[in-house]
């Protein structure tokens, strides 16, 4: 009872600078209280308008005085240049965890690009990441410090991050040739180093979203330490999700090594709940398929009553997916999971400017061919719309497009 009431008295201790606004506040309530019972009684109609006066100025001071304590309380908490913003930041926070539970699935920069977009729509996003690449500074963290690549996994990190520009400026910075560091990024080895200090790497991740003040969560699809294997329709093998592409041959079949692979259980419960599942835009074989070849993943998603989204990537992938058309993409998915897998295939109707399609040209990359009809024959809704977005002479999905898209999906039902 003591350290209570020890615990009460700290709030009126000097320079804490709420005093004021706790005085303010019972202020107004004074006047709204001794105004509300004088204006019950039997008197002249213009000393009531007096007293009605006098409650609303009650209320006013007494809004002020709890708008002013809360911005003490919060100064403390808030960096300097949020301090302005506290009511748009509750607004924001309360709106956006009200939003539709929405669970993407995939892997490198197309999932990161997919998040930024929704993540302004709501906070109950998660993100399920492979953990199969094996190339870069991933691959040289997994290799030294036999832990699980945190390339993909930082990279939806940062794109849910609600922290300043900065920090997630740090997290993506790598650093220049000629020295040890070289090539890695910041962030890579900030995740290396939290899975050595807590000995898991599923609570390293948790522990990094902490830092960046996430917006949803991202979850590895398994903790457990896989390779990707791809069969080609030569029949020749490779393994590693690095080399496959490189060796440039038609793949037939990709498959995880170890095959028994369990799920995160935090992923099969994230995929249960969802109302929204999105697989993709990312490398179909190298990003996409990692995740489903996992048992447990697939059979929750067609398993889920959620709406299921599989957004075709906008240009083909050398190595990969050569000569691919939206419905070759949509059939290879089908053929390594389930044809209940998905419900609406995304697919880009926007042009390229042709300064972009001479230099994809050069890597052998051309843009997906929208062959609607075919994959309306299998079964599938087909949404088209122009998801180009090119920046920096790179052709990307615009985020803000398709997050629309996969809301106006949910609005219909």
């Amino acid at each position: 009872m003591r350290n209570k009431l020890k615990g009460i008295i700290k709030w009126l201790y000097p320079g804490i600078g709420i005093k004021r606004w706790i005085g303010l506040s019972a202020l107004g309530v004074f006047f709204i209280g001794i105004a509300s019972n004088l204006i019950r009684a039997e008197v002249f109609w213009l000393i009531k308008i007096l007293y009605l006066i006098v409650i609303v100025c009650g209320i006013i001071i007494l809004i002020l005085g709890i708008k002013r304590l809360l911005y003490s309380y919060l100064s403390v908490l808030l960096p300097p240049s949020q301090e302005e913003e506290v009511v748009d930041i509750l607004y924001q926070k309360r709106h956006l965890s009200h939003g539709p539970r929405i669970v993407a699935i995939g892997g490198g920069t197309g999932l990161s690009i997919l998040l930024t977009g929704i993540k302004e729509y709501t906070a109950n996003i998660t993100a399920v990441v492979t953990v199969a690449d094996d190339g870069g500074s991933s691959g040289r963290l997994r290799q030294q410090f036999d832990v699980l690549p945190p390339g993909d996994i930082r990279n939806c990190l940062v794109a849910l991050a609600d922290a300043s520009a900065l920090m997630r400026e740090l997290f993506q910075f790598r650093f220049d040739k000629g020295s040890e560091l070289s090539g890695h990024s910041f962030g890579n080895l900030f995740i290396t180093a939290m899975t050595r200090l807590t000995g898991d790497f599923e609570k390293a991740v948790k522990e990094t979203s902490k830092v960046l003040a996430l917006r949803g969560q991202v979850i590895p699809s398994t903790l457990n330490n896989v390779v990707l294997v791809a069969q080609h329709i030569d029949g020749s093998i490779t393994e590693g999700e690095d080399k496959i592409p490189r060796v440039r041959k038609p793949i037939n079949r990709v498959q995880l090594k170890p095959e028994q692979t369990r799920a995160t259980p935090e992923a099969i419960k994230a995929i249960q709940a969802a109302q929204v599942i999105v697989l993709g835009p990312g490398s179909l074989y190298t990003s996409i398929i990692p995740n489903l070849l996992i048992k447990e993943i697939t059979e929750s998603i067609v398993s889920s009553s959620a709406i299921k989204i599989y957004v075709c990537n906008i240009m083909t992938q050398p190595g990969e997916t050569d000569g691919y058309k939206a419905s070759d993409h949509l059939r290879v998915l089908i053929a390594h999971s389930d044809p209940k897998i998905v419900d609406y295939c995304i697919v880009n109707i926007g042009q390229f400017p042709q300064e972009i399609l001479q230099r994809y040209k050069l890597e052998n990359a051309y843009p997906v061919i929208n062959d609607r009809k075919n994959i309306e024959d299998m079964g599938y809704r087909v949404i088209e719309d122009d998801i180009v977005n090119v920046q920096e002479n790179v052709a990307r999905h615009d985020p803000v497009k398709l997050a629309k898209i996969i809301l106006g999906l949910l609005e219909e039902i």
